[in-house]
């Protein structure tokens, strides 16, 4: 399940008419065409015996491998299917402020195009080829105070440290010190108010703090997938849980299911929607009405879930320590 808030971008076509490098090529392959039958009837007869036999043989193979139910591949198809590929990082001035740029490389793009993820603030440049690759810095350029508005609308990082409060199931908690020997962070109440009370050094507070939110993460998270698997008959084959910035939950046709950690930070009711949405695909691997037929058997009250991630999703990115400690 794709985050409901996806990064914003703005996009231009670099590139108007024909390549003058795709003409000068079609140009020198024409030119080998002519004089290769110009210079006698005997070598073009060569070359269509040759075509013919090779036709011969093409057509041969794909009837053998249609006999053996093998899928056909057509002439000239190739293997390696498109990917972005990262071409680097750049450095874009705003304001006197060095902004880190990501470049890359997108054969399946169609222009070039500039992003900003609104929960991370990452800016990226995606790219068609390696031609536009280096105007792609340029465009970001000039598309400087598009950047500086979108970067203005994330969420300001929240450590976690002593004294902050971060949402831990829908509810605030305050993180102070606990005492030691007791365990790296547990959940308790001080004064009536909900913390996180944490033992050890001051200095990896923060690495205990996030030990502890991805550990709990992963117990509630197979906890709710086996209360849907029994419901539905099917279990996955493998649960991982991640950080990630534009997925809340995934599943692989393969049944293996991937969530972000940071659903714990979320109330119950969410992440118990997004785990039934994921369990769903194990049996619709669509979107389609019995898809969401199945997913309303599993929760009570999908619209309201999905409000609240669209509403404060891109706060639950905030969260995030400032020193990784052991």
């Amino acid at each position: 399940m794709r985050n409901d808030l996806m990064t914003e971008e703005v996009e231009i076509d670099p590139f108007i008419g024909r390549s003058a490098f795709a003409a000068s090529k079609q140009i020198t392959v024409e030119r080998a065409r002519f004089g290769e039958i110009a210079h006698g009837k005997r070598k073009m007869e060569a070359g269509l015996l040759y075509h013919r036999r090779m036709l011969c043989l093409a057509w041969a193979s794909k009837a053998q491998a249609a006999v053996k139910g093998k899928p056909m591949r057509p002439k000239g198809q190739a293997r390696k299917s498109a990917r972005r590929v990262l071409a680097g990082r750049e450095l874009l001035r705003i304001d006197g402020d060095s902004v880190p740029v990501t470049l890359r490389l997108n054969p399946r793009a169609r222009r070039l195009i500039v992003k900003v993820h609104p929960s991370t603030g990452e800016v990226t440049v995606v790219a068609p080829s390696r031609r536009a690759l280096d105007n792609a810095l340029a465009f970001a350029r000039s598309e400087t105070d598009w950047i500086k508005k979108r970067l203005a609308r994330v969420p300001k990082p929240v450590p976690l440290g002593f004294g902050e409060r971060i949402p831990y199931r829908g509810e605030l908690h305050q993180i102070v010190e606990g005492e030691k020997g007791r365990a790296p962070a547990w959940i308790d109440e001080e004064d009536g108010e909900p913390v996180i009370l944490v033992s050890g050094h001051p200095q990896h507070a923060e690495r205990r703090v996030l030990d502890f939110l991805k550990r709990e993460a992963r117990r509630v998270l197979d906890e709710r997938v086996m209360h849907h698997a029994a419901k539905i008959g099917i279990k996955p084959r493998r649960i991982t849980v991640r950080d990630t910035a534009s997925r809340w939950g995934s599943c692989s046709a393969a049944r293996s299911l991937s969530f972000s950690w940071r659903l714990i930070l979320a109330p119950d009711y969410v992440l118990d929607y997004v785990v039934a949405h994921e369990m769903a695909h194990l049996k619709e691997m669509n979107h389609g009405p019995r898809f969401w037929k199945l997913v309303d058997l599993l929760v009570d009250d999908v619209r309201r879930a999905q409000r609240w991630l669209s509403e404060h999703g891109t706060v639950l990115h905030r969260y995030a320590p400032r020193v990784i400690g052991n």
